[in-house]
Order: C-alpha cells, then structure tokens, then sequence
C-alpha cells in the first residue's frame, strides 16, 4: 500500500489541526489547506487504485444501505405527517446523511491526532458543501418523491459515477451520485472517507402553521 501518512502530508495535516485547535477558528484558508491535503493524498494513493478496489466497492456498498434505510426511513414519516392537519398545510420532511462522527476504525493511518483531524474534516466551515451531507441534493419531500434509485442517480446509462477514477477498472462498480459528490466535490481525500462503514442521518419536519 502507497505511504498516506509521509512527512509532507504530515506537515499539512500538522497545520490543519494547528488552525483548527486555534481559539480564533480563523477560516480563512482552511479549504486550501484541505484541498492541497487531498490533492496530495489522491494522486499517490490514485496511482494505484488496485489496492484501494475492495474498500471502495465495500464503502459504496454501506453507503448505499445506509442513502436506503434513510430514504424509506423518510419516506415513512412523510407518510405519517402528509395528511395529519396538525403538521399544517404544507409539511415538508427534510433527509441528510452525514459520514460516522468517529475516525474509520479500518482506516490504515491510526493515532491519537486523527479523530482531531476528522472533526477538522467534516466540519461544514471549513468543509463547505459537506453541510448538506454525502448527497449531491438534500432529500426533501414531497418535492424530491422519486424513485431510490434516481434519487442516488443510478438511473442515467451506464449507471457509474467513476469521473476520476481508473474508468476500466471501474467500470462495472455502480458507484453511487453521493460517492461521486464525496470524492469530486468535497475536500475528503478518498482514503479519508473508502474506509467508513457506518454512517448518521439527520431527519427533520418543517411546519407551516398559521397560528
């Protein structure tokens, strides 16, 4: 396995803490650190994708169980609340899923520093686009009442969100929108999130009631 923790990306990962233990949160330049971090991290670990095949098959796999149990998970409470007049004239049910608040215990890089790093990581100010959570779109209903499969855009030929990736040897993975937005859009380095098998989801109902 490529080195993921060598003395440069320390160096960065050293600063990132640093500013983000700092009693003024300045945010300064946070994404520039996370993205050069990442940048750093993807093109040695990218370099050899073969190594990484088994944990992104297996990331991808809980994500989508997890993007399931959320949306039927939604699902049900709209269908609770969508005719109850005590919820209003038009409720709406909001969905998110968020990456575990815990450092990724298969991670291959363990210290006392990395659950630090990781609230660093998923901190939305400094994470920006994470505040919405693994997806490219907030689940809402009933404006967003499609199919699962839409909603995680595994229905558009071929179904296989790999931008980035090896093409032929990813061909075949059925990667998921929500994979795709984590490893193209955010500041997560794909070996910061491949490792991560358990996720938390955020469900709220918003009321329009006249009172």
């Amino acid at each position: 396995m490529v080195d993921i923790h060598d003395y440069d990306i320390q160096r960065i990962e050293h600063e990132i803490l640093w500013k983000y233990e700092s009693p003024k949160n300045d945010y300064s330049d946070c994404d520039c650190l996370l993205s050069l971090r990442k940048d750093m991290i993807n093109k040695r670990v990218l370099a050899h994708q073969e190594d990484l095949l088994q944990d992104i098959i297996a990331f991808n796999d809980a994500l989508t169980e997890a993007l399931r149990e959320m949306y039927d998970r939604a699902h049900r409470i709209w269908d609770f609340i969508k005719d109850n007049k005590d919820f209003g004239e038009e409720p709406e049910v909001t969905a998110k899923c968020f990456l575990s608040y815990e450092y990724p215990e298969q991670h291959p890089v363990q210290g006392e520093d990395r659950q630090d790093l990781w609230n660093a990581l998923c901190d939305s100010g400094w994470n920006h686009l994470y505040d919405d959570g693994v997806t490219l779109l907030t689940l809402r209903l009933p404006r967003d009442d499609e199919p699962f499969y839409s909603y995680i855009g595994m229905d558009c030929p071929p179904p296989n969100w790999n931008e980035g990736l090896d093409l032929e040897l990813t061909k075949n993975l059925h990667l998921t929108s929500a994979f795709h937005n984590l490893f193209d859009h955010m500041e997560f380095a794909i070996t910061d999130f491949i490792y991560v098998r358990k996720f938390q989801t955020e469900i709220n109902i918003e009321i329009n009631k006249s009172i």
